[in-house]
């Protein structure tokens, strides 16, 4: 595989406290085991994962860094639009 052919992804997982925690890697299942594991974020050692809720693809690891950053801005409202979690 050429190094231009590498893929990164942005993903969110939901914890069980209820709260979205955003990431980027290029391999989701394999970062996403990390953090079940407790191999993952210092926050997801604290916040247990509960379920993998979104991610999307991006050519580079500057634009999924970039995409990463985006979604951290955003409000749980507007998080919670992205992913497709419709709020009472």
């Amino acid at each position: 595989m050429k190094k231009t052919d590498k893929k990164y992804f942005v993903y969110i997982i939901l914890t069980v406290n209820n709260t979205l925690y955003c990431g980027y890697t290029d391999n989701v299942e394999k970062r996403y085991k990390q953090h079940l594991e407790g191999k993952g974020a210092k926050y997801t050692k604290a916040n247990k994962p509960l379920k993998l809720v979104y991610s999307k693809e991006f050519g580079s690891k500057r634009e999924a860094q970039k995409e990463e950053y985006r979604i951290k801005q955003l409000s749980r409202i507007q998080k919670e639009k992205l992913i497709g979690i419709v709020s009472c």
